[in-house]
This record gives C-alpha cells, structure tokens and sequence, in this order.
C-alpha cells in the first residue's frame, strides 16, 4: 500500500464486520468506513478538487475527521487539520497559508470566513455523502504529501509541516515494531487529532491492525474513567496533564482499569513522580519522544523497560537514527522525517544539517544503554554563572514535592549571574509550599546555581493544546508580574 488512503478498503476486505469507529454510543463498521470514504473521495473530485489541492477540517475529534482524513488521500489531496482551539486570527493565518479548496467544519466551530467552499457537520454533510460520484481512481504515489500539519508555535508563527504517505506509513511500522497492537485493540483517542501524536501513534496503528478506535471530543478525566470501565479500553494516549488528572480523581484508587494493556505518553517529559505513581497502581506506563516533523516517533520506551528505565524518553525506533549534535542537540533521519515545511524553502533549509540530517530543537544526553533523557528546548536554557541550567532537570525536582501539581522554568535576565530561573508553580488541592520551602526542597537535590531565584505561584500553567507549556507566556508574565509575587526567596 502506497498511500493511506487504500487503507479503509483493504481493511473492509479483511474484517468487513469488526467495529472500526465507536463514538457517541454509534458504532461504524470498517465496510461502513470504507463506503463513506469511498462517497466523500468522489463528492471531493467532483466538487474540483485536485491532486495536490488541500482540505481542510476543523472541529474536535469525531468520525467524519477520519472519513475525511482518508477520502482526502485517496483524492491524491493533502489533508489539513487545524487546531479548533485557535483564534479567529490564527485559523485565518493557516486557512491563508493552506488555502484549501474545500473546508470541512463542526457546527460549534464556525470558519472565520467563507471564501472557500465550506461543508457543515450534520444534515448538510450527510446530503453532501449521499449524492452521485463518480469513483476515485488517482494515482497517489508514497512520496506525496498527505498531511500539512501546522506546529504549536511555541515561538512565532506556527509553521507548516509537510508528511507524505511514506512519512506516515513508517510511523506506524515504528510504532507497531514497539507496542504489540492487538486486532482486539480498543484504543480511546481523547487527545486531539488535528496534532500528531493521538494521529500517528493510536488512531492510524489501530484502524492499520482492525482495531476500534473510541472517539471522544476531548478528555475528561471522570468520562474517561467511565469510558474505560464500559468499553474495557486497552490502550490510550495522553500528555502529562491528562495522565496527572487522572490521577488526582477521587475514583483513581479503586476504577476498574483492569483492561488496559499499556498507556502511552507524550507531547512534554514526564515527571518521574507520575511515572511512579501509574507504576504503583500496577500500570504500564510508557514514553517516547518525538515532533511533529518526524510523523512523530523518534525514540520509544517499551513497555518490557518501563520500570528499569523510568523517566528515559526509550531507544530510537526501529527504522529511525538518531544523533547528538556536539552541543547535545537530537538530530534525525529516516523515512519518517517531514521533507519540509509548507511554501517555506527557508525554514525547510535551516531545518536540516549539510548531511541531511532533521535539527530537533531539542537537547539530550545519551547513557550507556542507549537511552535519550530529554533535556529541553534548545532554546529553553540559559547560562547562570557560567554555568548551563537546563529547565527540564529542575522542573522534574519540582515535581517531586509532594504539594507541587504542576511546575515549569524559564531563564530571565540576572544582573549578578547574568541569567537566573524563574519558576512558575502550582500547588495541589491538599497543600500548599512556600518560596522558601521549595528554596529549601531543591538545594537538597539540585547545585546552587540551578535553584530559581524567583518562584511565582499560579493556578495553571498555559499550555499548547498538545501539552507543551507556553514559555513565550510565561516570559512576559515575568515581566509583568505583581510585586511580591515573584520577589527574590529569603
């Protein structure tokens, strides 16, 4: 199969009656899915669209993303999915960037123009699936871009990944070559897929092997409990703050979640206190680290490993290298690794090294096994003293105390050490922490220079819809941060 869009058909042959899709208490077959692909391919060649245009969805998870998902591919079109979360601003700079010929859209999420031909979820995109078409017969070539996915932009404007079918078809080699994904498999799929890790590492592996693929709109951490114990869930993604919302329920102790067989997380490292804890309910939970370029896998921590390696981002995957630069930055290569960014030649060359090699961004070290611990952005650390502080190794002490939920630092400028930390933390429903004990908590585990100078306390930090924090906003917060909040600890 050389393209993603053959994949509904070819697995309506082989388990026509085995539930694809389950949403809403609705199941869809996989001879279902195939059919309404099949419908939604011919309805979007007949409305124009060509090899090469784009289409693009916007709205929560929901059955008609992954019908559209396929029936784009199989046009020989890219799929764009864009971040229903956005702004009017931000959907219209991507919608300007894309420029798809047709926009598929939930009801509750409104594009904010209609230049383009637009299909509303419900009534209208049903009459849409019912009319005539003609089949669709379009070469598509592995080597063909079949999503364009734009990045968090953590740090200016998002920009435009580009993935061919073969990105996405190695993915899932990689991902299956580490986590025994069952025919059986009922995978609940909370987290967004307009970002690529609920895509590329759950919804495609498991339509890709007959699986049921459980869609829900977004997570809730009560729902999701029920969810589990009513569909005896098998398997779920999830960053960070979902995992550690899970854990903070009331019904965490005793949930029936005696039918999972593994748990994956990623999108930003991992406390280890979280590990431990999913660890202790006698859960395997696993990690991997990877981006939205790379289709996402990079590394990945087997399950078999989990427990000697706690907090390790795993091994490179099967068909994946990976290497340190001279100054600890992870690079990539291999079938999986995006060609480049959408219409921006610039940002594609800089992106990659004389070699050929994908720059990451993102900073590691490597131990004897051949583990990669993630360090943090690249552009995330700063120099105190002379001295290199990477923020992710004093947020994970943070995490440690027992009344810190959630915690993330930045470098700001220091006129003594140059650069300093400054931590933004939040405390958890059953106590509280001041400055002077988390000055205290840290000196015990960590040198000196690495302690924050500044500690501000918060309700929440501002995340990424894929979980990463928002540093951008947290450094202006710092800025502008009320006096006393923020002020040097004793």
């Amino acid at each position: 199969m050389h393209a993603i869009g053959e994949w509904p058909a070819r697995r309506a042959m082989m388990s026509p009656d085995r539930t694809a899709l389950l949403h809403a208490g609705n199941r869809t077959t996989y001879a279902q899915l195939a059919r309404r692909v099949d419908r939604l391919a011919a309805r979007l060649v007949a409305e124009g669209v060509q090899r090469g245009d784009r289409v693009a969805y916007l709205g929560p998870n929901h059955p008609a993303f992954v019908e559209a998902l396929f029936a784009t591919a199989l046009a020989g079109a890219i799929f764009v999915p864009l971040n229903c979360r956005l702004t009017a601003a931000e959907l219209s700079y991507q919608l300007d960037d894309a420029e798809p010929a047709v926009l598929i859209h939930d009801p509750g999420h409104p594009p904010p123009d209609r230049s383009r031909t637009t299909l509303t979820l419900g009534p209208e995109y049903e009459a849409w699936l019912a009319g005539e078409g003609e089949p669709v017969d379009v070469l598509v070539r592995s080597d063909d871009i079949a999503l364009v996915i734009y990045t968090s932009g953590t740090t200016g404007r998002p920009k435009g990944a580009m993935l061919s079918h073969a990105n996405l078809i190695w993915n899932t080699v990689n991902l299956l070559a580490g986590v025994d994904v069952a025919a059986d498999e009922v995978t609940l799929i909370s987290a967004p897929l307009f970002h690529i890790a609920a895509l590329g590492q759950t919804l495609l592996p498991t339509l890709l092997k007959g699986g049921t693929a459980l869609i829900t709109p977004g997570f809730d951490p009560e729902t999701c409990l029920d969810l589990i114990e009513h569909h005896r869930v098998t398997w779920m993604f999830g960053v960070a703050t979902m995992f550690a919302a899970l854990a903070a329920t009331t019904r965490w102790d005793t949930a029936d979640l005696s039918s999972l067989r593994s748990l994956m997380c990623g999108g930003a490292p991992v406390p280890e206190s979280l590990i431990r804890a999913y660890q202790e309910r006698g859960l395997v939970f696993c990690q991997g680290y990877g981006m939205t370029e790379t289709a996402p896998g990079v590394t990945f921590l087997e399950a078999s490993q989990s427990a000697a390696h706690v907090g390790s981002a795993g091994v490179p995957v099967a068909f994946t290298d990976v290497r340190l630069s001279d100054s600890g930055e992870i690079e990539v290569s291999g079938p999986n690794v995006t060609p480049g960014y959408w219409r921006d030649p610039t940002a594609t060359a800089a992106a990659f090294t004389d070699d050929g090699w994908f720059r990451t961004g993102d900073l590691a070290c490597v131990d004897a096994h051949g583990h990669y611990r993630i360090i943090g952005r690249r552009t995330d650390m700063y120099i105190s003293g002379g001295e290199n502080v990477y923020p992710a190794e004093v947020e994970n002490a943070l995490h440690a105390h027992p009344h810190v939920a959630d915690a993330a630092v930045i470098g700001v400028p220091d006129t003594r050490w140059g650069e300093t930390g400054h931590a933004f933390v939040v405390h958890t429903r059953t106590g509280t922490v001041t400055r002077a004990d988390l000055r205290a908590f840290l000196r015990e585990r960590l040198a000196g220079y690495k302690v924050p100078t500044y500690f501000t306390f918060v309700r929440e930090l501002p995340r990424t819809a894929s979980g990463k924090v928002h540093k951008g906003t947290l450094r202006t917060r710092a800025d502008c941060a009320e006096e006393g909040t923020d002020s040097p600890i004793p």
